[in-house]
């Protein structure tokens, strides 16, 4: 089964999108009764009755108290019944209670993480409280075994980004040398027990993914990312996140497009695989 969970907090940074994860949410179920609809049998037959989705609503004040722990004990409950869980956010913050769940879980959990910043900045202008910017400052110890691929972050020194991050690669490391950085990334997720993906959308380049609030240039392709997500993929694979997308600076649908393909291919990507192991 799958657990699709639409998670619209942005609190704290980037609030447009809490619109974003609304929209996901409504195009999600739109495909959902698309798929409903057809009358030929099409390759989401494999999904379609193994999908569990779930919205929390932000919308009274009220909703908001506890809202770390309320999400954290969603995500446990979908792991719990062995679940690939789908955790669409509004912004990287709302994805701290996965980070929170895997806390703890020893080095044979992986967090491969394409964010266009290193979530624990302390520079001057930065808050010290919880942001979406620092997040992993606040989260849970001890830490999962993290990689980053894609961040653009040009002023923090490595060895304090090693405090936090097992292997950290730089847009520009991913670009212009992916080879090794692929290689580097299937080994180390191949010997993992548990991985989570979390995509947060700014580490797409702009020309590709218009619609975020903090836009950096030299940025991945959507090419480039289906490149690195495959050499992370394997049956153990536990969960994927999106976040940020801000719908108010997309063009023409450009950056919903590419989300709601993304999540498709990904319900597809892990129970097609999960249909040829029952067959052998």
């Amino acid at each position: 089964m799958s657990s699709v969970v639409f998670f619209p907090f942005d609190l704290f940074g980037s609030s447009g999108a809490k619109a974003g994860a609304e929209l996901l949410a409504d195009a999600f179920a739109e495909l959902l009764t698309d798929n409903r609809r057809e009358s030929i049998k099409t390759r989401a037959d494999v999904y379609m009755k193994r999908v569990r989705a779930r919205s929390f609503t932000f919308e009274k004040l009220a909703d908001y108290r506890d809202w770390r722990k309320r999400a954290q004990l969603s995500v446990r409950q979908a792991w719990r019944k062995k679940d690939f869980l789908l955790w669409v956010s509004g912004n990287h913050l709302g994805v701290l209670p996965l980070y929170d769940e895997l806390a703890g879980s020893g080095s044979d959990t992986l967090v491969v993480q394409f964010d266009a910043h290193l979530d624990i900045h302390r520079f001057m202008e930065c808050t010290p409280e919880l942001s979406h910017g620092n997040f992993l400052l606040h989260a849970s110890r001890p830490l999962p075994k993290i990689i980053n691929l894609g961040h653009r972050d040009l002023l923090l020194r490595p060895d304090y980004i090693r405090k936090y991050y097992h292997k950290a690669f730089s847009a520009q490391e991913v670009l212009l040398n992916p080879d090794p950085v692929l290689q580097y990334l299937s080994k180390t997720a191949g010997t993992a027990q548990k991985v989570l993906i979390d995509i947060d959308c700014d580490v797409f380049d702009p020309a590709y993914f218009p619609a975020v609030s903090n836009p950096l240039p030299f940025g991945l392709t959507p090419q480039m990312l289906l490149q690195l997500v495959h050499a992370a993929w394997s049956e153990r694979v536990v969960g994927l996140s999106l976040s940020e997308f801000d719908p108010g600076r997309d063009r023409n649908d450009q950056s919903l497009t590419t989300l709601v393909w993304f999540l498709e291919y990904f319900l597809l990507k892990r129970h097609e695989k999960l249909r040829e192991t029952d067959v052998q």
